[in-house]
């Protein structure tokens, strides 16, 4: 009996034995825990340089991507051009017409070969990699002159005024523009003006919430009237910059134009100075007819900047260059796709390589 009793005792103490490991074995795991909740700050801190790296590829990449149309086309006529020719004037005629169709225009195409052979000649140039070179150079020199960034400068509320004709993507680059703005460290409010589509207030109300900012609208009212409410309300809050939205028009409805003008004139009168920028947005899918809208909206506004959209959609995007030679304005942004980040500073030498690999 008492050698059963001595062999329950033995197997109890090793029980407890065997217990105590198991709850020191649970406390490491708390402790491990631990430096992975510390191990985490540094990932944060890291992924800091990432994303200004990742922005800044992101811009030339945009831009190229943007101009994929206008590239592949150019680009593959260029390919043939120079695989079955040799650089002579025969040479030079096609090329012009293949910078004609890509919407450079006359006067741009016309100074693009005189530059391109007179470097041809200099440096006796037979290499396709090298004329590309060139002609890449002299597009970004003839587009550098029109290379404005918007700037705001002190004055608050600072208005922008746009304007253009139905179908450009005045309203959907109004909603960029804001967050572009947002980012420069802008508070905004936008003036929904253009009162004769209803749609348009319901499409700048979207982007206000997109963007967390107040679109002041009247469905009934005068154009004039929301755009005087809205520059009071950014003078009462404080707030940075006014974007006022306007109808869609053409350059040919002269009553549409008048209004303009007068929509102009109460803006003058209710904030000194104002407004300070004109922005034209123009529809890069129109081509050469741009250089018409803009002329006629310079005429009745004095056009201070341009914005070009759709340029993801069209191979025309040669037009900036027919701008720069034929009616040289400042090109302020460009549309190079659907979103809300989609609207980039114009710059030369990057829309230059976009064009032409």
């Amino acid at each position: 009996m008492f050698e059963f009793l001595k062999k329950l005792i033995p197997k109890s103490k090793i029980a407890k034995k065997k217990a105590r490991p198991t709850t020191a074995l649970k406390k490491p795991k708390v402790s491990a825990a631990k430096p992975k909740v510390s191990a985490a700050k540094p990932k944060v801190s890291a992924a800091k340089p990432k994303k200004e790296k990742k922005g800044f590829f992101s811009f030339t990449e945009k831009i190229k991507k943007g101009l994929t149309k206008t590239r592949e086309s150019l680009s593959s006529q260029l390919t043939d051009l120079f695989h079955n020719k040799k650089i002579d004037e025969v040479f030079f005629e096609e090329l012009e017409t293949i910078l004609l169709t890509a919407d450079v225009g006359f006067k741009a195409t016309e100074m693009l070969i005189q530059q391109v052979k007179m470097k041809v000649k200099e440096n006796n140039i037979k290499d396709e990699l090298k004329l590309k070179v060139i002609l890449k150079n002299c597009l970004s020199e003839i587009l550098t002159p029109i290379e404005y960034p918007l700037k705001i400068n002190g004055t608050s509320p600072f208005v922008i005024m746009v304007v253009g004709v139905n179908g450009t993507g005045k309203t959907t680059t109004i909603g960029k523009l804001t967050k572009f703005l947002h980012g420069e460290g802008k508070t905004v409010l936008i003036a929904a003006g253009d009162t004769y589509r209803a749609a348009a207030t319901e499409q700048l109300t979207v982007w206000g919430e997109r963007n967390n900012v107040t679109v002041i609208s009247h469905a009934t009212a005068d154009p004039s009237s929301v755009i005087f409410d809205a520059i009071n309300s950014a003078k009462a809050k404080n707030i940075d910059v006014v974007i006022a939205d306007t109808a869609g028009r053409l350059p040919t409805q002269k009553n549409l134009i008048d209004e303009i003008t007068k929509i102009k004139r109460v803006i003058s009168k209710c904030h000194a100075g104002a407004p300070h920028e004109i922005l034209l947005v123009l529809d890069a899918n129109t081509g050469q007819n741009a250089i018409t809208q803009l002329k006629a909206f310079n005429e009745a506004l004095n056009i201070t900047g341009l914005i070009m959209t759709k340029l993801d959609g069209t191979a025309k995007g040669g037009v900036l260059a027919a701008i720069a030679k034929e009616f040289p304005t400042p090109v302020r942004f460009i549309g190079v796709g659907e979103g809300i980040d989609d609207l980039k500073e114009f710059k030369a030498k990057e829309y230059a390589e976009g064009m032409i690999e």
